[in-house]
């Protein structure tokens, strides 16, 4: 008995049984083929992973403060600010993160929010008091998917999308939020890509908009006495886009965002007495990408996308004529939301070494005000260098751009590369904050480039349809001429490449890996399709019609045929370098299935797969805890497949 007590100890000492010298893995987490992972990872890295963010919810209507929201605990909640740089109180305390939230716009005594369960994205809304901090759930409750809240004019009711009908179409209701009994449905629709605009200045009418795809949308005005809808623009059926605004002071017309007759999306003002159109941002060769309508109905505010970076625009709506707003920094401009008192244009803004932060921008004084400055943890950014813009000739002749960000001058020789590929498809890469990925720049030595390659917006309207159907893997082709270009530059290694990408990036992550398997060294694909033809099958109804204008339909057996011939899945035997897969267990958008089929037949070829998943997630892990874990083995995946 002494003895094995002895050998007990000798053990426990000696680190056999001694499991604090491994970051556990949680009870909510799926882990296979990933090897422990050193707990002294967590102190090495916890500069990269205490930053925070902030991002601009709404105003107050009647004070000059807001609603923002960041990340003090575990996720992101709603914090209430009352005056630049003032403390972020705390005002909503969920294991889910909070995100999106509306004043009532008279009074100002509640908001409305919306909240889902481990990322599922059935939101629904709920209503918020402030006087005695009561939350009151407003909506069915069930697998619905509730959000797009619009106030009256008067403040007395919203206007909302809804799909608890059949989960599949997203009908239009009416709710007074101090009468949860008053919910009325006021329009039945076909497919999940509507929603609402905006109310008219009497109350009498609403803005909507149906979403086709990224190249087409429509929209139309209904009478909310009746609750009949008539088209409003395009008149017929044409490829184009019709992005609503909202109405003038007015109501003699309406404000929106189209690519009718160009290549980007345009300014334009319809007047609705004689449906005439004007294109009021022709001198501008960008993507309008985001507008507000002061609170007054005087101003307009909007943001360009040029080459990924904003700027920031005022309209005059007495004659429509606008001027730049100079003096904001170079950087990445979102929710733009004016005051109140119509004086000021709330914005987030990011730059590449400063993370998403709230500030105003004062029309009266000029002034940029700084409202909150969240914690970089410790990171270290003096080092950080600007991100390059680069081009690069891809198979056809095109010209093909992205972002480079350069590994820490501190190491010589050449780098090695993480390819990065967003998702959408028709998503774009901006020049923006890497938070903790700079660990990977400033400690790793690893230099990280975000392509933006034929699908992805802010490029033009010709550009975005390039990967349109059977042209799918034409996009993946522009990653092989990125690892042509990478081959070409001095101070990048063409031999030590990882491709990684979430969702559409990772279908484009797993193509990557067996169609160019002998030019990488690993791969880590989060939350991607394997196959277009299971995704399409188990993805959420209200998505499917959308994803088929930009896929192809599966229903048809040539373009099923075309889904069976590229899918990663069928070419599993290709994959010969080591492949990371992240999925969380609740994903609506790309279910958990097109990873866990992924994995499985690897396995079965005997490859080499790691596997993470997080059954209280959604598309992407939003909670730190799982954000964490899945760090610290990213890190163990770049030291054991790509440095070495």
């Amino acid at each position: 008995m002494r003895n094995i007590l002895h050998l007990f100890f000798f053990f426990l000492f000696t680190g056999v049984f001694a499991q604090q010298d491994y970051i556990p893995v949680a009870d909510n987490l799926v882990s296979e083929g990933i090897p422990p992972i050193p707990v002294s990872y967590a102190a090495e890295v916890k500069n990269y992973t205490e930053s925070r963010s902030a991002s601009l919810v709404d105003w107050n209507p009647v004070k000059k403060e807001m609603l923002i929201t960041t990340r003090f605990g575990n996720s992101n909640q709603l914090h209430y600010v009352r005056f630049p740089g003032g403390d972020r109180k705390q005002i909503t305390f969920f294991d889910e993160p909070i995100s999106t939230a509306t004043f009532e716009p008279v009074k100002g005594d509640y908001f409305l929010f919306l909240k889902d369960i481990g990322g599922n994205e059935f939101s629904q809304i709920y209503r918020y008091d402030l006087a005695n901090s009561r939350v009151t759930l407003l909506t069915d409750g069930k697998r619905s998917q509730n959000g797009g809240i619009v106030w009256s004019s008067k403040g007395d009711r919203i206007a909302y999308g809804t799909t608890k009908r059949n989960g599949q179409d997203r009908d239009i209701y009416l709710l007074d939020p101090l009468d949860p009994a008053s919910d009325q449905k006021l329009t039945e629709n076909a497919g999940g890509g509507w929603g609402v605009v905006d109310w008219s200045p009497d109350d009498s009418g609403l803005l909507l908009e149906e979403g086709i795809s990224v190249n087409e949308s429509r929209l139309y005005l209904v009478d909310v006495s009746t609750g009949i809808k008539s088209r409003l623009l395009p008149e017929k059926d044409e490829r184009s886009t019709y992005n609503g605004i909202g109405f003038s002071k007015d109501g003699k017309g309406i404000y929106l965002i189209t690519n009718k007759e160009g290549e980007f999306n345009q300014l334009a003002y319809l007047e609705l007495a004689t449906r005439k159109l004007s294109l009021l941002t022709r001198d501008i060769p960008w993507d309008v990408d985001g507008a507000d309508l002061s609170k007054d109905g005087s101003r307009l505010a909007f943001t360009t996308n040029e080459n990924g970076q904003s700027k920031l625009y005022l309209l005059s709506t007495a004659n429509n004529s606008y001027k730049p707003v100079t003096g904001i920094p170079t950087g990445v401009i979102g929710s733009l939301v004016w005051s109140g008192d119509s004086g000021s244009v709330g914005i987030t803004f990011m730059s590449y070494n400063s993370s998403a932060d709230v500030f105003e921008y004062n029309t009266v004084t000029g002034e940029f005000v700084r409202w909150t400055e969240s914690e970089l943890g410790g990171m270290d950014i003096s080092g950080l260098q600007p991100p390059e813009l680069i081009t690069w000739k891809t198979f056809d002749g095109k010209m093909i751009s992205g972002y480079l960000y350069r590994a820490s001058t501190r190491f010589t020789g050449r780098r090695p590369v993480i390819i990065n590929i967003h998702g959408g498809p028709e998503g774009q890469s901006f020049p923006s904050f890497l938070g903790r990925s700079n660990y990977y720049l400033n400690e790793l030595g690893v230099s990280i480039i975000y392509p933006n390659v034929r699908g992805s917006s802010g490029f033009g309207k010709t550009f975005v349809d390039l990967d349109n159907g059977m042209k799918r893997e034409e996009s993946v082709k522009d990653i092989g001429a990125l690892i042509d270009w990478i081959g070409q530059q001095p101070d990048l290694d063409k031999d030590r490449i990882m491709v990684t990408g979430g969702s559409y990036g990772g279908y484009m992550t797993l193509a990557v890996s067996y169609l160019y398997s002998d030019r990488i060294r690993c791969s880590l694909d989060v939350v991607g399709i394997s196959n277009f033809n299971t995704f399409m099958k188990n993805t959420e109804a209200y998505r499917r019609d959308l994803r088929r204008v930009e896929y192809g339909d599966e229903r048809d057996p040539v373009m099923a045929a075309y889904f069976e011939a590229i899918a990663p899945m069928n070419h599993t035997d290709m994959i010969r370098k080591p492949l990371f897969i992240v999925q969380g267990g609740n994903d609506p958008r790309v279910p958990y299935t097109e990873s866990v089929q992924m994995k499985e037949k690897i396995q079965q070829n005997g490859g080499t797969v790691w596997f993470l998943m997080a059954k209280d997630e959604g598309h992407g892990f939003r909670k730190k805890n799982n954000i964490d874990f899945q760090f610290y083995a990213t890190i163990e995946f770049i030291r054991q497949f790509l440095l070495k």
